[in-house]
């Protein structure tokens, strides 16, 4: 199984709308059974009843975190928040049961920003994390700079984005 990640909880997001374009590029290459976990569905509370001494206590939390641990393949649609990734993601890998919560998974990313650099610098943070936590990271990131430029709220328009997608896609199902 595959599981994509929208990395912000904010509702009607456009990495949310990214990720529903993803999973329609990876239905194209894989019969693996694919799903997006959407950080807008986390209960607004799990920060102060899901984490450290409450792990494990929050069952809204859990299940949604196991969606993403049971998954054999992960894809992290990261947005540019302030120069790296939303809080609410930090948080969210905060609550994965540890060590083993994505210890030896396969992954991979792609960046969503308004601004030039395609969520680059919040990318890069991230596959540290994630590096530390045991997680295999795929090389190509996609960085979806400019994106209201390049997204018309149901496809994406440029050309390049669309072959590194298609091209990210072919990586993970082989990796």
């Amino acid at each position: 199984m595959i599981t994509i990640v929208v990395g912000t909880n904010r509702t009607n997001s456009v990495s949310a709308q990214i990720a529903e374009y993803y999973k329609a590029i990876l239905s194209t290459k894989t019969d693996e059974r694919i799903q997006i976990v959407d950080l807008a569905e986390l209960p607004g509370d799990f920060i102060g009843n899901a984490l450290y001494e409450h792990n494990g206590k929050n069952e809204a939390f859990n299940e949604i975190r196991e969606k993403v641990q049971s998954a054999d393949k992960l894809v992290f649609v990261v947005p540019e928040y302030n120069g790296s990734f939303p809080g609410v993601l930090k948080a969210f890998i905060d609550g994965f049961k540890y060590p083993e919560g994505i210890r030896d998974k396969k992954g991979a990313m792609i960046g969503v920003s308004s601004g030039v650099q395609g969520s680059l610098i919040a990318m890069s943070h991230l596959t540290d994390i994630f590096n530390y936590l045991g997680m295999h990271v795929l090389a190509l990131k996609p960085k979806l700079s400019g994106i209201e430029r390049n997204f018309d709220g149901k496809r994406i328009t440029n050309e390049l984005y669309n072959t590194l997608l298609h091209q990210q896609a072919e990586k993970l199902v082989a990796f």
